[in-house]
């Protein structure tokens, strides 16, 4: 059984988006792209608390499959599947799940960088989201997010709900290049219609990133907790038309209080993190993308 029920709203949203990324010409990126190709990668997603009276923890481990085709003019499509393979989480947790589906376009208007996307995000959502980032210095900069996302999950069957929620963030970053030290703070309506606030400072390494972070929401009060980014290995890929790796990278995240509803935002990309950001290294050079970067990839045809 499928469950669908859309919004003239939302398919307005849709079309408005598909003609601002048609509309704002190619990107005008420092360095050389990616040449085109497709790359297909899998992870794992792990997740435990210790939040049950009969267990001291429950476990949830998915197998996580995707690709990624990228199309050239920093247009790209990516799918992810979530499949369960460790559940003592509960029912709803044992059916497998669309981690991501979507295209993305990602572009530069003078200092304006933009990433638009529609199509399926991961926490069940979908519908379409834009992210923008305006760097000031190099050491300063403003970023923001909007996104109207509707739900869509499977258990015996398929359930789509139509959009109903408009999520936002604004913000700001500072990053000091001496030390490769960032800190970032954002404010906002969050998925679950909370409003609240994070703060999180951070400290780039080679491969790897580790932070701390504080939150605050209006519903759930204050928590935080630290993240640790790393980059998988290997570091040095050659490029081909058809590639197959590991996922680029493993992140975690601790909650001391686990508020898991609290200041919660999807993810549009299934391999993004705190240490890339939102756009790639060849259009945007700021941050840690400054720094040495954490996959050498040569092109085949450069080679012969």
């Amino acid at each position: 059984m499928f469950h669908l029920n859309t919004s003239s709203r939302f398919h307005s949203l849709i079309v408005g988006f598909l003609a601002l990324i048609f509309l704002a010409g190619q990107p005008q990126a420092k360095g050389q792209e990616t040449s085109p190709g497709i790359d297909f990668f899998s992870g794992i997603n792990f997740s435990f608390a210790d939040m049950n009276f009969y267990r001291q923890y429950d476990v949830l481990l998915h197998l996580t499959p995707g690709f990624k085709w990228n199309m050239g003019h920093h247009w790209q499509l990516t799918g992810q599947a979530m499949i369960p393979i460790i559940n003592t989480f509960g029912e709803e947790y044992k059916y497998v799940q669309i981690g991501a589906f979507n295209i993305s376009k990602e572009m530069r208007i003078s200092k304006l960088y933009l990433k638009a996307t529609v199509g399926v995000f991961d926490m069940y959502r979908y519908g379409a989201d834009l992210k923008t980032f305006v760097p000031l210095s190099d050491r300063l900069a403003f970023e923001g997010q909007a996104g109207y996302v509707g739900v869509l999950y499977f258990d015996s069957s398929a359930h789509l709900y139509k959009p109903d929620r408009f999520v936002w963030t604004v913000g700001g970053d500072i990053y000091l290049p001496r030390w490769n030290t960032q800190f970032r703070g954002t404010v906002g309506r969050y998925l679950y219609q909370d409003f609240g606030c994070e703060a999180e400072a951070m400290r780039h390494f080679n491969h790897t990133t580790v932070s701390v972070y504080g939150r605050w929401s209006g519903e759930y009060g204050l928590d935080g907790g630290f993240r640790i980014v790393i980059m998988l290995p290997p570091y040095h890929r050659k490029h081909r038309a058809v590639n197959f790796r590991l996922a680029s990278n493993y992140r975690m995240s601790y909650t001391v209080m686990f508020k898991d509803y609290a200041n919660c935002m999807y993810h549009t990309d299934p391999e993004q993190n705190e240490r890339d950001g939102w756009f790639s290294r060849d259009l945007l050079r700021w941050g840690s993308h400054t720094m040495e970067p954490d996959f050498i990839i040569t092109n085949k045809i450069e080679q012969q």
